[in-house]
């Protein structure tokens, strides 16, 4: 009888597990507090909303700790990461990444669109907000050739950096693991610091404007994704420190990288996009 449970494929049949009920309940409460803080709903005369979606939050965050961390134990302790396990986790990154680039593709769509045909007729309310030029006016746009371009050498150098650390690993190097990790994550800071800075002396608003609605959300969430990455990496030194990572498997630091790498080359397209060509000379648009 005991053979019946003996393993003998390079699968892994995951043990049952609470957190995908636990993770799906509490993103309900988060999104439900979002709704009811964001319309000022109340209960009981109660302001509720801020409350539910904290509790939700929360939630969320465990979860995702508890989950990585199984993952981690299943990779580091219990020998269940075969190349099979690891080929079929590599797909599945290489879907979100995807699915990632979609999102993005939906923001530089809309700021084309609206940059392209500011003045287009079937949209008549759009030439009015942007007089039928791009950029539209009584905007001043961030000159591309300053903090812009600080933050692009920012971001490709840590791409250099992360790779550094990637090879590193792949020879047995822990201390230049480590070392380019450090520096990756002190770069990511770095950005994140620069664009906090740049958005603060920024002459238009998100709101008000078409400029301004699609600059920040096509480069705000870009700095979301930088921040995301940071913590991932920030994760990856971390457990380098606690012995974690082989050079035939360290899935969970190739994939922070192959996040960074995608973060940096979103950044290149919308420097060259929004920044560079996007600040346009106030000439008119197609109609």
């Amino acid at each position: 009888m005991a053979g019946a449970h003996t393993k003998n494929h390079d699968y892994h049949l995951v043990d049952p597990s609470p957190w995908p009920l636990i993770g799906a309940a509490s993103a309900t409460i988060m999104a439900s507090g979002a709704v009811m803080w964001m319309k000022t709903m109340t209960m009981g005369g109660m302001k509720l909303g801020p409350l539910v979606f904290f509790v939700g939050l929360i939630g969320v965050l465990y979860t995702f700790l508890a989950w990585w961390m199984d993952v981690v134990r299943e990779a580091e302790h219990e020998g269940h990461h075969t190349r099979v396990v690891q080929m079929h986790h590599r797909y599945g990154m290489l879907m979100f990444i995807a699915s990632e680039v979609m999102f993005f593709v939906a923001w530089f769509w809309a700021f084309f669109d609206a940059s392209l045909f500011s003045g287009e007729a079937i949209n008549f309310t759009r030439k009015e907000f942007t007089g039928g030029v791009w950029p539209p006016h009584g905007i001043a746009t961030f000159d591309p050739w300053h903090l812009p371009l600080l933050n692009t050498l920012i971001l490709l150098t840590s791409g250099t950096t992360v790779t550094w650390a990637h090879h590193a690993l792949i020879h047995g190097d822990r201390k230049g693991l480590k070392q380019g990790l450090w520096l990756t994550v002190i770069l990511g800071i770095l950005f994140t610091i620069c664009q906090v800075y740049e958005y603060s002396h920024a002459s238009f608003a998100f709101s008000g404007n078409i400029y301004g609605a699609t600059f920040f959300m096509a480069t705000g969430f870009h700095g979301a994704h930088v921040v995301i990455g940071t913590i991932f990496l920030a994760i990856c030194l971390y457990r380098a420190y606690l012995g974690h990572f082989k050079p035939a498997q360290h899935l969970g630091f190739e994939f922070a990288a192959w996040y960074w790498h995608f973060v940096d080359v979103v950044w290149l397209f919308l420097f060259a996009a929004i920044y560079v060509w996007g600040a346009g000379s106030g000439v008119a648009a197609a109609h």
